[in-house]
């Protein structure tokens, strides 16, 4: 196939009715492989501290909390139920997603006419690039995203190649969902609406399918903006402190998409470049140019609202099917199947190198040496100063540490204190590993005014007896009446900031509740 050449397009449009038939098996096998890796990998470290949050979520199910819609405390509830909360019961879900992913993948690249080597080529970009590798390891909304923008990619491929305009309720339902999963669903919602305005598909938003969909979507997403009127929108004011902290690593455009390039692994450069050719300027990808400009319009969106490395992942896999068809394009002689082995051999060594900067596949030891030999890191993504480990792999560490050094401050209490003694955290990492590890060390449960804790309020605690972690002793002195150091907090592997002393204070001057209003802390 020459590029501009319209054949495979043709081809595929022919055989929308079997679809998915024609994908390759090697898309099978890779889906397969990245599951059984992920399998392999979140047994090991430790629960990641936005799990032990997503823990303590499921014990108090709402439509909405402060940093996330309700999905994914719905799912961990309904993992707990089923397998229990082991690593391997909680983080089997995101590893299934990314699997799945791989497959998403390889059926875009076939209904963009994609043969073997591009649904080969697009399904192996998905599972050696580190970024993916990393957050489908471990439980947390942005594997669930990642598929949610997929498979609406692929819906809106569907209506174009097949014209059937009731697949826009597909859309509606997927788009519905993917915002009670991650609020940045409409940030991609937004940009897909104006790709199609841009392009003659616009008459696309003629049709009554559209706004039927659309109105689908903004029904399952109700309840969630619902839950936010009534509580003043805690989401925004979470992200304009994040933003008044300047908390995150700050990136120039060059920066910003140098670190896309490091998390998407640098030999996917060419798929992913390739990708957004064949949808802007491509002849076949002509009738699909609304999702180039859409990924255009998200990657501009998300650099002017103070980016996360991570915040553009999921329109990657787009990207990969599409680029894949180009590379078929332009490795197609017969006389370059060598290249195309090659490059093939070259991503996954690669990928296999890279890989243990995403999965904890290594001993720590071992991993501290293999970063060092090789002079790389994970990317940054907030301005926490670290320690030997990357924020990734730290925050997996010294929580049920720290439960047992509480336990122990706890339990050499009187019967009769411990049943009025109360445990606060200072963010939702230690409220959350006292939740979890507490019970079989005998502690309650521990109140926070960090995040959704805020809301849960301090209980029946009154303030008469108090174990604070990580404050300072002058400032609890103006709280309390009596405040004594006890214990501290020190994990080897662990972030610095959850190195820490740990006070028994007496007497709060002023009734709990009255000054509950004063710890909340949404940052």
């Amino acid at each position: 196939m020459k590029p501009g050449d319209k054949s495979a397009f043709e081809q595929s449009q022919a055989a929308s009715s079997t679809w998915p038939a024609g994908l390759s098996i090697g898309v099978f096998v890779i889906a397969a492989v990245k599951l059984l890796i992920h399998l392999y990998a979140n047994r090991h470290y430790g629960y990641f501290v936005d799990e032990l949050y997503y823990l303590a979520c499921s014990e108090h199910l709402d439509w909405g909390y402060v940093d996330q819609p309700p999905l994914i405390a719905l799912i961990t509830k309904v993992v707990r139920w089923l397998l229990g909360d082991s690593l391997s019961a909680i983080r089997l879900i995101p590893a299934l997603a990314g699997a799945v992913k791989v497959l998403l993948t390889g059926v875009i690249a076939r209904e963009l006419g994609g043969q073997r080597f591009a649904q080969t080529l697009a399904a192996v970009a998905v599972l050696v690039a580190p970024g993916f590798l990393a957050i489908d390891n471990f439980l947390s909304m942005n594997s669930f995203e990642a598929l949610f923008w997929t498979a609406c990619a692929l819906v809106i491929i569907r209506i174009i190649k097949t014209g059937n305009q009731k697949l826009w309720l597909w859309f509606g339902i997927l788009a519905g969902i993917g915002l009670e999963n991650k609020h940045s669903m409409l940030i991609f919602g937004a940009a897909i609406i104006v790709g199609l305005l841009l392009t003659p598909q616009r008459r696309l938003l003629l049709t009554p399918w559209i706004w039927v969909g659309g109105l689908i979507a903004f029904l399952i997403f109700l309840p969630n903006l619902v839950w936010n009127i009534q509580h003043h929108f805690p989401f925004l004011e979470l992200q304009a402190n994040i933003r008044q902290s300047s908390r995150n690593v700050g990136f120039t455009p060059l920066s910003f998409f140098g670190q896309q390039a490091l998390s998407m692994l640098p030999p996917t450069l060419p798929i992913w470049l390739g990708g957004l050719w064949f949808y802007l300027f491509s002849t076949p990808g002509k009738p699909f140019r609304a999702l180039g400009w859409s990924w255009v319009l998200t990657a501009g969106v998300i650099l002017v609202l103070d980016p996360r490395v991570y915040y553009l992942w999921p329109d990657y896999p787009m990207l990969f099917a599409a680029g894949g068809v180009m590379c078929e394009s332009w490795l197609g002689s017969p006389r370059l199947g060598w290249v195309r082995i090659a490059y093939l051999v070259a991503l996954v060594t690669t990928g296999a190198v890279f890989a243990p900067f995403a999965l904890p596949v290594l001993p720590v030891a071992t991993y501290i040496r293999y970063a060092e030999a090789l002079h790389m890191q994970q990317p940054a993504i907030e301005r926490h100063k670290l320690g030997p480990l990357p924020q990734l792999f730290a925050d997996q560490f010294g929580w049920e540490e720290m439960a047992k050094t509480i336990a122990d401050v706890y339990n050499r209490l009187p019967a009769e204190v411990r049943a009025k003694t109360g445990i606060f955290g200072q963010n939702y990492g230690q409220a959350g590993a006292i939740d979890f590890f507490g019970p079989k060390y005998g502690l309650p449960k521990a109140i926070s005014g960090h995040q959704n804790y805020f809301y849960w309020g301090p209980r029946d605690f009154t303030g008469e007896s108090m174990i604070v972690m990580g404050d300072t002793e002058e400032r609890l002195k103006e709280l309390f009446n009596s405040v004594t150091e006890v214990a501290g907090v020190h994990h080897p592997y662990s972030m610095p900031y959850q190195h820490f002393d740990v006070f028994y204070c007496q007497d709060l001057k002023w009734p709990l509740k009255q000054v509950w209003p004063k710890v909340k802390n949404w940052r």
